[in-house]
């Protein structure tokens, strides 16, 4: 389990966020500033990277980014993929990845969507995260991620009950819903990851 040490970033991750997010081909630009909107951790069980699905938004949307922490910089990792350093006060120097690109990130989301990870609370060591809804999936799946979050139920056509696997006909099998603030401010559920 990750050990959570309430102590300053600088640059803070919405200050790297800020600069790297304009950069992505889905960022929709015009929004405004950035706020936390939510998300939750992943262990590596190895112990050596940070995991962290982190929802941002700004006036107009919000974006799930999962980030990789890591101690030094990642051999070969792809042009991009380097959202920024920030100096940790108890860890030094930390190196934030796109956890889309990294393969420790990857493997932990297919072992959540394969119902194996155990999501964890996004500012609390050692304590499971049960508001975070996973409906396995089986077998070897390939993790899409949701880069604009939508309110489940709305664009997608699919009633909320059947995207989160709740009241509402059969679950849908290879997704991960968790919550989230809106811009406008409403507490809404999402589909984070699914399975590809």
């Amino acid at each position: 389990m990750a050990t959570i040490h309430h102590v300053t970033l600088e640059p803070g991750k919405l200050e790297l966020l800020a600069g790297w997010l304009p950069q992505q081909e889905w960022f929709r630009p015009g929004g405004g500033e950035l706020v936390r909107a939510g998300g939750f951790r992943l262990d590596d069980p190895a112990g050596e990277v940070g995991i962290e699905l982190m929802v941002v938004a700004d006036d107009r949307n919000a974006y799930l980014v999962p980030m990789a922490y890591r101690g030094a910089p990642r051999p070969g990792a792809p042009e991009g993929a380097l959202i920024g350093t920030s100096e940790h006060a108890v860890l030094g120097t930390r190196w934030f990845y796109d956890g889309t690109q990294d393969p420790v990130v990857r493997e932990q989301l297919a072992r959540l969507l394969r119902g194996e990870a155990v999501p964890q609370m996004q500012s609390e060591s050692d304590t499971a995260d049960g508001s975070v809804a996973v409906v396995p999936a089986a077998g070897a799946v390939e993790p899409v991620v949701q880069r604009v979050l939508t309110p489940a139920g709305e664009a997608s056509g699919e009633p909320a009950g059947e995207i989160a696997g709740t009241a509402v006909g059969e679950p849908v099998a290879g997704r991960v819903v968790a919550g989230y603030t809106a811009p406008d401010g409403s507490a809404q559920r999402a589909v984070f990851v699914a399975a590809g």
